[in-house]
């Protein structure tokens, strides 16, 4: 009979290919991409998993000790802005860059003919934050500010792209965002920043304060600031690209951008071939060691504008949906490391005579944990597959009018299908953030519960997972202000509409009789939602303000139960291919089944007296197939829970 893998086996969660352990991110990209997209990706992100198991995350247990280090000035006194690495950061740089981590997303890998979608990147991005999220930051503000610049520079960046998509790490430099001011914070309108266009030089200069800056010594930082007569608020902030050299400098060491090769050939750069601008520190922060978070103080930097002037907030935006789903998968990844990590201790603790994995509640909280993952995992995916979609869409509407093909039916056919996906992705993306971010502080603080004491010490990868987590509510918008955009999706979109016809859609396909139970609780949930969405239409703005951060949760649970029920219903269907010929159990459909029931169980069904009466062990039961992957006896899908006394 096939039995479930043994974490017992392991002492710890690394030395091993995360790829091959982690069945969610397998299942999404399945569903995702296409059967030749995804044979092409599977042997690519099994080597990727592989060494984000070995190297990437030895390396970054180290970094995390041993962090950059800001040498603002030379011995002369003289700014140089130099920031200074472990040899073990510059390894773990080359080794995922030079995996397309950002490359295959944007320009054809080797063996395809386009671009992988979006969803490529931020898989890989998943995979890498079970090692470091804080690395993953960098690795994001480099996709992010190269999709802003295919997307708007007209041509006059082009050195800039080709450098931040670059697969070879000499050649490549990376992207940043220094979005947030002192007085400002999220309020980006309050920006104060100042943007004025030098006529002898021929470039913009720069003059303000940026206060959280990470990757502060980027080649291809964006940076928001406002040209002289521009309008108040967000309508006159203009995107620039400030590089971390000075671009009229006969000292910088090549012509074009200065490259990660420059950087390793020629050392750091002298205070003259520094751009205008001062690094005065670097954050001591709780975690995310390995990216360099600082102040900025730009005094003329030297800055090129992005588009056009005044769509700067536009351009932001657009960066932002992908920063934020970045957001969402680290998380995921960051919560199957937890989940992991957890699993394996509670395969090894002994206490009272047995490893701590075969009591009852300890089987109840590996479960929960592991459905929670795998839930966050399904609805991030969603939405990256909405982005994906739209982003493919409207690159191969470029290119046909690139190729002069016929213009107006290129773009109506983009218009038509990226407006489909965009309203519905619109609300997922900020929902995807906020509620991943959370769970996975939840999921990192009970995996150091798990260890007891010891998860408590710098020994464990637990101390480090929580002080990473801690981050991901915060970056690219607390809670609070992505439940404000939810609001503003639903008004300004009318993103209702897409949201409840595809909850409905996934429900229909619902028939299973193992999956009745939870889909009966799921319809009444959906008119719940439904009636409490034509409610906010109705109300005033405090009511709905008040109400906006229960509503994004709201969507989540029912969105995420519709999904993946469907995804159960489609794996049932396919039953007879996946059973064992052996036992006649099924393996990986009916996981999914369970996986399903537990999410409603735990987040939509209301049982009396907690179900303290209901006598139900199913989750006892679960235990092996969800935990474990081992295999599913049928009768535990056919079973029922007993009714309440």
């Amino acid at each position: 009979m096939r039995t479930g893998l043994d974490h017992g086996r392991y002492d710890e969660g690394r030395a091993i290919n995360y790829w091959e352990l982690d069945r969610p991110l397998e299942r999404e990209l399945r569903r995702l991409y296409t059967n030749d997209e995804f044979e092409w990706a599977e042997p690519r992100l099994a080597e990727f998993g592989e060494i984000v198991g070995h190297a990437i995350a030895d390396n970054a247990d180290y970094i995390d000790d041993h962090g950059p280090e800001l040498e603002p000035y030379d011995a002369h006194g003289e700014i140089w802005n130099r920031v200074r690495y472990p040899a073990e950061q510059l390894e773990n740089d080359r080794l995922a860059y030079e995996r397309g981590i950002v490359a295959d997303a944007f320009e054809a890998p080797p063996g395809r003919d386009e671009p992988m979608p979006l969803a490529h990147t931020l898989a890989m991005q998943y995979l890498l934050s079970y090692a470091d999220v804080g690395f993953d930051c960098p690795v994001a503000m480099t996709a992010g500010a190269a999709l802003v610049l295919e997307k708007f520079d007209d041509g006059d960046l082009s050195e800039y792209y080709d450098a931040l998509t670059a697969r070879e790490y000499d050649d490549l430099i990376e992207g940043a965002m220094f979005l947030t001011e002192k007085q400002g914070g999220s309020d980006v309108g309050a920006n104060e920043t100042r943007a004025e266009y030098d006529e002898q030089a021929g470039y913009w200069r720069l003059h303000g304060e940026k206060w959280f800056c990470s990757n502060i010594d980027a080649e291809g930082t964006l940076a928001l600031a406002r040209t002289e007569d521009a309008p108040e608020g967000t309508a006159g902030l203009s995107m620039f690209l400030v590089p971390h050299s000075d671009p009229a400098s006969d000292e910088t060491p090549s012509d074009g951008p200065y490259t990660k090769g420059d950087r390793l050939e020629d050392g750091p750069l002298e205070p003259d071939a520094v751009n205008d601008q001062r690094y005065r520190r670097l954050k001591d922060k709780l975690g995310t060691t390995a990216v360099p978070t600082g102040e900025v103080e730009f005094t003329g930097a030297k800055a090129f504008l992005v588009g056009e002037e005044e769509q700067g907030f536009k351009q932001m935006t657009e960066m932002l949906n992908l920063e934020r789903l970045s957001n969402a998968a680290a998380a995921c990844g960051l919560m199957g490391r937890a989940v992991l990590e957890s699993a394996i201790y509670a395969a090894n603790r002994e206490a009272f005579g047995d490893t701590i994995d075969r009591y009852p509640l300890m089987r109840a909280d590996l479960v929960d944990m592991t459905v929670a993952h795998e839930a966050a995992t399904a609805f991030t995916f969603e939405a990256a597959r909405l982005l994906s979609e739209r982003e493919r869409t409207e690159r191969r509407a470029r290119a046909a009018d690139a190729a002069n093909a016929d213009e107006d039916a290129a773009s109506a056919t983009a218009d038509e299908s990226a407006a489909d996906a965009y309203r519905l992705m619109r609300l997922l993306v900020p929902i995807a953030k906020l509620r991943t971010g959370r769970m996975a502080v939840d999921t990192a603080s009970y995996a150091m519960e798990v260890h007891g004491g010891n998860g408590y010490v710098n020994d464990f990868v637990t101390d480090r997972l929580l002080r990473d987590a801690q981050v991901l509510p915060i970056w690219e918008g607390t809670e609070n202000v992505l439940s404000l955009d939810v609001l503003r999706a639903l008004e300004r979109e009318d993103a209702h509409e897409p949201l409840l016809e595809t909850i409905e859609e996934r429900l229909e396909t619902v028939s299973h009789p193992a999956l009745a139970d939870a889909a009966e609780t799921v319809e009444a949930e959906y008119e719940n939602l439904a009636a409490a969405l034509a409610t906010l239409a109705t109300e005033d703005g405090e009511y709905a303000q008040l109400s906006a951060k229960r509503l994004a949760h709201y969507v989540f649970d029912v969105f995420t139960a519709a999904l993946l029920l469907a995804q159960a219903q489609t794996g049932l269907e396919a039953d007879d291919e996946t059973k064992s010929e052996e036992s006649g159990e099924n393996t990986q459909n009916g996981r999914v089944a369970l996986i399903a029931r537990r999410f409603v169980a735990t987040e939509l069904e209301e049982r009396p007296a907690r179900g303290i009466t209901s006598g139900d062990r199913d989750v006892l039961e679960a235990f092996e197939p969800i935990v474990r992957g081992g295999p599913v006896d049928p009768e535990i899908l056919s079973a029922t829970a007993p009714a309440d006394d």
